[in-house]
């Protein structure tokens, strides 16, 4: 096919575009695009075929992925709303004191609270920015006043709470990432 030279299509004028058609002015410009056309081939037909099985929607997402952020929502609210009920035992509240937290009869029963109104938030999509951000508030003092690695002098201790440390600051990478970019698909969005 023969295509009349036309504009540059790139800047350093290594090929030319005429009409529709590319032209190459160097056997290196020549392999480069037949590599890149397959490649587009490859890649249109891959998401063809995916589309055709249901496996992507019509704009290129991947169809699971929209049952990805409310797993992920369950999933990483699920310790929030196991261990906020018992923020509110006698037990709980008298290790918290122990453990030096300031008026612990009226903060443990509060951070319960917030466990489980930002886990319930968030698991469900709903108001899903201010229920991570009520659990960043649970987690940053949490955090700091309980798991207190670095006074212990017990070694199996120090490594327990350094571990529970380690967890509460990746739960509290989550819940910024979930203020930042919100709850996604099926949500109770409000």
């Amino acid at each position: 096919m023969l295509c009349r030279r036309q504009t540059p299509t790139f800047a350093d004028g290594s090929g030319w575009l005429a009409g529709s058609c590319f032209v190459p002015t160097t056997l290196v410009d020549y392999a480069t695009s037949v590599v890149s056309h397959e490649q587009e081939l490859a890649v249109t037909t891959t998401i063809s075929t995916a589309s055709a099985a249901g496996l992507w929607d019509a704009a290129g997402v991947p169809s699971l992925a929209r049952y990805l952020a409310p797993a992920g929502r369950v999933l990483f609210s699920a310790i929030f709303l196991m261990a906020g009920p018992n923020h509110f035992r006698a037990a709980t509240i008298a290790y918290a004191a122990a453990q030096g937290v300031p008026l612990a009869s009226v903060a443990v029963p509060l951070s319960g609270v917030l466990a489980i109104l930002g886990g319930l938030s968030v698991a469900l999509g709903y108001k899903a920015t201010w229920g991570a951000w009520l659990l960043v508030a649970f987690l940053v003092p949490v955090t700091l006043l309980m798991h207190r690695f670095w006074g212990l002098t017990d070694p199996v201790a120090a490594t327990m709470q350094q571990v529970m440390f380690m967890k509460n600051l990746a739960l509290l990478g989550a819940a910024l990432l979930i203020t930042a970019v919100g709850s996604g698909p099926l949500s109770l969005r409000a």
